[in-house]
């Protein structure tokens, strides 16, 4: 327990001093947000907005998980530097992104092949890596297997494994992107199912099946305590940017922070055998990524919109909604998502008549 507080509270602290830094680095370098032509009018005040904030909760999510174990004189494990490797390199391609449209002042970055390169290139690495590595009682941090609150089913083989843990975070990582539309929109249910997989981190730990191999719910996770801390050290950091991001922001997190987020939530998910239970916890950011695909392809059917614009924060903006009022209703609506995930997560501890 003394390192997962130790990780956030350090990343918390980094983030929430590091960010005015950042934010007069951007500023004296110009390096302000563009916004599309063809967003809505109330986001063309947003301009010049400082942006790729993502950058400081990354390094403060590195620091507060490195203080923790430099603190507590506990090694880092396999798993706890696979989900911080996704997290980096997924971010490394945002800031490239981010770069490219501050740079050439333009609201399109990378082409989205060459973003599509990187985000495979990073998603092989670290999904070959969690097939690997197994420790003294031979459990490696992911197995071939597709999972919810624990592996099920047969093993679906490493090759088609890593194709589904690609799926998984190309799709995550795109759906933190499409949420993060609005001032504290995505930094806010990202930290609230940050925390959820604190929780399960410390649960998978103290019914762990390397210490309770006859308990019949144990889990055969890894390093089960160091992804909380991984979890800790994120969530420090995001809650350090949201203090600055919340609406009006002083800053964004550009696809620096949006890809990294959604690197972190997948490795975690994969890494702590949950991944279907991911969608449940991610629900909110499942819902605005369907938002865009049934617009598209409603539209692509019938020449009709279904909603007025899309992702769907923008149909309520252009509804009328302010957008702080929004973006309240809809931390609420995540809240509600991962109250639901953590319920069906100790749904197999209650007792039974």
């Amino acid at each position: 327990m003394t390192n997962i507080i130790i990780a956030a509270g350090v990343a918390l602290i980094f983030v929430m001093v590091g960010t005015p830094v950042w934010i007069r680095i951007v500023q004296r370098l110009g390096y302000g947000q563009m916004i599309r032509d063809e967003g809505p009018e109330a986001h063309l005040n947003k301009r010049g907005t400082p942006t790729m904030g993502g950058t400081v909760f990354i390094v403060g999510s590195l620091v507060g998980y490195a203080a923790a174990h430099l603190f507590t004189g506990t090694e880092p494990t396999i798993s706890g530097v696979l989900v911080l490797f996704l997290m980096t390199g997924l971010g490394l391609v945002g800031f490239v992104d981010d770069y490219i449209k501050v740079f050439k002042q333009r609201s399109l970055g990378l082409r989205s092949g060459a973003k599509m390169i990187g985000i495979i290139l990073v998603g092989v690495v670290f999904a070959v890596g969690s097939l690997n590595f197994p420790n003294g009682y031979d459990i490696t941090p992911a197995d071939p297997h597709l999972s919810f609150l624990r592996d099920f089913g047969p093993s679906i083989g490493p090759y088609l494994f890593v194709v589904w843990a690609l799926l998984l975070i190309a799709a995550m990582s795109n759906g933190v992107n499409l949420t993060d539309g609005l001032d504290g929109l995505a930094a806010g249910p990202a930290g609230m199912v940050l925390a959820a997989y604190v929780i399960i981190g410390n649960w998978q730990l103290r019914n762990s099946c390397t210490d309770f191999a006859l308990a019949p719910n144990c889990y055969s996770v890894r390093d089960p305590l160091d992804l909380a801390v991984v979890a800790a050290a994120v969530l420090g950091g995001v809650f350090g940017f949201l203090w600055w991001n919340a609406p009006p922001a002083k800053i964004f997190m550009g696809d620096t922070g949006s890809l990294a987020l959604g690197g972190v939530l997948v490795g975690l998910a994969i890494l702590t055998r949950t991944q279907f239970l991911l969608a449940i916890l991610c629900g909110l950011i499942v819902m605005i990524t369907l938002s865009v695909i049934i617009q598209v392809g409603g539209f692509k059917m019938t020449k009709k919109r279904v909603f007025k614009m899309a992702p769907l924060q923008h149909h309520f903006e252009l509804s009328g909604w302010a957008e702080t009022t929004i973006v309240v209703r809809f931390w609420l609506m995540s809240a509600l998502f991962v109250a639901i995930g953590i319920g069906l997560f100790y749904l197999e501890w209650m007792p039974k008549k």
